[in-house]
């Protein structure tokens, strides 16, 4: 696996998980930590990211790539998992799951509900083209999204168990 060897946005959140300070943190997974999205648009409100472990020099992977076979299939894995308990939790019609490392460049991966009740014309196009993200609500796993947060994490946790029956 190669990496950046200076920890950016990603590395550094996933420092603070590891120090205890993340409220958005849903669930370590074998892969990473599932989180709450920093930003939740209104009409997609539900959005959660994964973010990977910290390799031995306290930094993620720049890309899926930079992994391992068995690394990466258990990040996409986790990946699709975060988003089958978002599918349950909130009721969406599906899940948009982007790995773009473009902005960032650290691997972490987004996984964006989709709505039947969308504008049909943003329900075309890509979460973050069809959505101001910068401008949404902030994620509160203690305020706000505290139910969506709890209904997560107990799902998400569910899911697990039944992965490693």
């Amino acid at each position: 696996m190669t990496t950046s060897t200076t920890p950016g946005p990603i590395s550094n959140r996933v420092q603070r998980i590891l120090d205890g300070n993340d409220p958005e943190l849903i669930a370590e997974m074998p892969s990473g930590y599932a989180i709450l999205g920093k930003y939740q648009p209104q009409a997609i409100n539900g959005c959660c990211m994964l973010l990977p472990h910290l390799d031995e020099s306290g930094v993620v992977a720049s890309s899926p790539n930079d992994l391992d076979e068995r690394s990466r299939s258990q990040f996409f894995a986790d990946l699709t998992l975060l988003g089958d308990a978002i599918l349950a939790v909130t009721g969406c019609e599906r899940i948009n799951y982007l790995v773009l490392c473009n902005q960032v460049p650290e691997l972490h991966g987004h996984c964006v509900p989709r709505f039947a009740d969308e504008d049909p014309e943003k329900r075309k196009q890509g979460p973050f083209e069809a959505y101001d993200f910068g401008n949404a609500r902030v994620a509160d796993a203690h305020g706000d999204d505290r139910r969506l947060h709890a209904e997560l994490r107990a799902e998400l946790v569910k899911l697990l168990s039944k992965r490693n029956m």
